[in-house]
C-alpha cells in the first residue's frame, strides 16, 4: 500500500510541475491561462512539491506575493496533516 501511495505522490507532483510549466508557457504566449484557483487546487491535493519546483524552475508566480502566501498556507496545512497522520500511525503501532 505504501508503494502505491508513493507512486501516486510522484505522479501528482509531476503533473503539478508540468501544469505550472504549461501555465508559464501560456503566459509567455499571451494565451488563456490556468486559473490560480486550479493551481492551488492541484497543489492542495499533495502536489505542492511539484508546484514549488515548477515555480522556481519556470520562474512562475515567484514574485506575486498574493499567490505565494496562499501557497505557503497550503504547505503549512499539508505539514500539519502529515504530522497528524504520523501520530495516528504511531498510536496504532503502540496499541
Amino acid at each position: 500500500m505504501n508503494e502505491t501511495l508513493t507512486y501516486l505522490y510522484i505522479v501528482i507532483n509531476s503533473l503539478t510541475f508540468l501544469i505550472f510549466g504549461y501555465d508559464k508557457w501560456l503566459a509567455k504566449n499571451n494565451k488563456r491561462r490556468i486559473s490560480e484557483q486550479n493551481l492551488f487546487l492541484i497543489s492542495l491535493f499533495f502536489g505542492s512539491v511539484g508546484g514549488i519546483f515548477g515555480m522556481f524552475i519556470f520562474r512562475h508566480k515567484i514574485s506575486k506575493w498574493s499567490f505565494l502566501w496562499k501557497f505557503i498556507l497550503i504547505i503549512i496545512f499539508q505539514i500539519i496533516f502529515f504530522i497528524f497522520l504520523n501520530q495516528q500511525d504511531f498510536r496504532n503501532l503502540v496499541g
